[in-house]
C-alpha cells in the first residue's frame, strides 16, 4: 500500500505527495498511466496505448520470465559451485548468455548443456544438448546420420503463454500452471544430474568400499573380497 502526504506551500497551496511502497514491477503500470494522462501527446507519439495488446503483453512477459529464469538458474549455480570451493572438487556449472538473441541463454558442465530458449511466439523451449567429437546429439539423437541410440538426456519440452480475462499473463504446460521457481529447481536438478561424469561416481564407490572394508576389519572381521 502507499500514503498520501499532503505539505502545506507558501501562499495556502496544498501539494500532495504519494508514497509509494509497492516495488517496480507492482506499481510500474501506474506511472505509465499518469504520464499519459499528463503527456497524452506523447502516447499517442510513442503509440503505448498498445501496451494493452495481448500479443505484445506476451513478448513482454516472455522477456520477464525468461529473466527470471535466468537469475533463479544463477543462483542455484553460485549456491552449487560453492560446494567445489570448500569441500570436494566437482566440475562446475556455468551461466551464458546466447548471442544475437533477446533473452536466451544456458547452463553448461561437462560438455552438457540446458539451452532455454523462445522457440516461438508465447513458447519457451527447454532442450538438453551434447556436443561430441563426432556430432552434436540433442535430446537423445544424433544429428549425424552414422551415430544412434539414447545419450540419457531428458526430452526437451515446452510451455506456452496464455491470456487472462484481465489481461494477465500466465504460463502452463501441458493444462498445469508453472512458475519460474518450479522450471528452475525441476531443470537445475536434471541438468546437474545429466552432466554429472560417470567416472566421479566410480571413484565415490571405491571410496566407501574401503571405508566399509576399514570399518568391518576394526571389528574383528577378515575381509578379502572388497
Amino acid at each position: 500500500m502507499g500514503q498520501l502526504v499532503i505539505h502545506f506551500q507558501p501562499g495556502g497551496f496544498l501539494m500532495g505527495q504519494y508514497n509509494n511502497t509497492m516495488n517496480a514491477g507492482q506499481s510500474g503500470w501506474i506511472h505509465e498511466l499518469a504520464r499519459a494522462e499528463v503527456f497524452p501527446e506523447a502516447e499517442q507519439f510513442l503509440d503505448s496505448g498498445k501496451s494493452y495488446d495481448p500479443r505484445r503483453l506476451v513478448e513482454e512477459s516472455t522477456i520477464g520470465f525468461m529473466a527470471e529464469l535466468k537469475d533463479l538458474l544463477g543462483e542455484h549455480v553460485k549456491i552449487f559451485n560453492g560446494y567445489s570451493d570448500t569441500g570436494k572438487k566437482f566440475p562446475e556449472a556455468r551461466v551464458y548468455q546466447v548471442s544475437q538473441t533477446a533473452a536466451d541463454f544456458m547452463i553448461f558442465r561437462n560438455q552438457i548443456k540446458l539451452v532455454i530458449s523462445n522457440s516461438g511466439h508465447g513458447v519457451i523451449r527447454f532442450s538438453f544438448s551434447r556436443h561430441t567429437q563426432q556430432s552434436t546429439i540433442v535430446n537423445g539423437r544424433s544429428k549425424s546420420a552414422e551415430l544412434s541410440g539414447s545419450s540419457g538426456l531428458g526430452a526437451s519440452i515446452e510451455i506456452e503463454a496464455r491470456v487472462g480475462a484481465l489481461r494477465d499473463i500466465y504460463w502452463v504446460l501441458g493444462e498445469d500452471r508453472v512458475t519460474p521457481d518450479q522450471l528452475a529447481r525441476f531443470y537445475f536438478t536434471d541438468f546437474i544430474r545429466a552432466s554429472r561424469r560417470p567416472d566421479s561416481t566410480k571413484g565415490g564407490n571405491k571410496l566407501l568400499l574401503k571405508e566399509i572394508k576399514t570399518f568391518l576389519e576394526q571389528k574383528g572381521f577378515d575381509i578379502h573380497d572388497l
